[in-house]
């Protein structure tokens, strides 16, 4: 009797010693999971306070960049000051600022000063990609409104190539249904854009760039486009882009707005000026 006694007291002290660890090991974790969960909204409150910073801080810098252009768009010009500016572009736009026929470089010469002032804008606040371009926008927007308004004044005041790259020019008729139908209406009959609502010209552009941007919209990576123009492309097949580019490549500017010859050079600098290959060169 006194064994079997003995055998259920141990075994009960052995259940109230499971039961007391169980306890701990559940106080324990208790403990831990309010202290995992406090630590965890504390990063959450540091992360939302960190976020917040920073949307305010992009807000500041974006309300500062858009004050910069809208003084920028009201400024007089200074252009000897915006031609001394425009050398640093001229290597990759050339001195006529007509790129290049492969559409590595754009045609920007005669371009709307609002559009050269918001891709510069939108560059520097990282809204639109573009390595390259990125220590001059900084450079640029370091120098304040009157650069600005001084090289953005010098480029929409040169005349543009008379014959920029084009397409194939095969499914034409095609093209044009698919410009009507979709481009037209903020582009213009003959993609000369609308200054006061941004919508750069796009007649006269070399067609490779052309299609570059339409295919970097559909794919997502020209971040700055249209809302509704990005809606629009995004449905097109890569096909249809190869032929709106090359109908749009063929839209010519109005003769006041042109070089009057190919042989036109910038007389703003020396003959010899290093640049990339010219546009007129393909047509010699």
């Amino acid at each position: 009797m006194n064994y079997l006694l003995f055998l259920k007291i141990n075994k009960t002290k052995s259940i109230l010693n499971l039961l007391c660890l169980s306890m701990v090991f559940f106080v324990s974790n208790a403990a831990q999971a309010e202290s995992n969960a406090a630590q965890a909204e504390s990063n959450a409150a540091q992360a939302e306070s960190e976020a917040e910073s920073d949307k305010a801080e992009s807000e500041a810098e974006s309300d500062k960049i858009d004050n910069l252009v809208n003084e920028a768009l009201n400024g007089i010009p200074d252009l000897e000051k915006g031609k001394a500016l425009y050398r640093n572009c001229a290597a990759c736009h050339t001195p006529e600022g007509w790129g290049s026929p492969s559409g590595r470089f754009p045609q920007i010469a005669g371009q709307h000063q609002t559009v050269l002032l918001k891709q510069l804008a939108d560059i520097r606040m990282g809204n639109r990609d573009n390595p390259t371009m990125i220590p001059f926008t900084n450079s640029l927007f370091a120098r304040g409104t009157q650069a600005l308004t001084d090289i953005s004044a010098y480029i929409t005041q040169l005349p543009m190539v008379p014959h920029n790259s084009i397409g194939r020019g095969m499914r034409l008729e095609e093209g044009k249904q698919l410009y009507a139908d979709n481009c037209k209406k903020c582009h213009g009959d003959n993609g000369e854009g609308e200054a006061e609502k941004f919508y750069p010209r796009i007649h006269g552009q070399h067609f490779d760039y052309v299609l570059r941007q339409l295919q970097w919209i559909k794919e997502g990576r020209r971040r700055n486009a249209d809302k509704k123009m990005t809606k629009q492309i995004k449905k097109f097949s890569y096909d249809q882009l190869f032929i709106i580019a090359d109908y749009v490549s063929r839209l010519r500017p109005d003769k006041s707005l042109v070089a009057e010859t190919h042989d036109w050079r910038n007389p703003d600098f020396r003959p010899g000026f290093m640049t990339a290959p010219r546009a007129v060169d393909r047509y010699r």
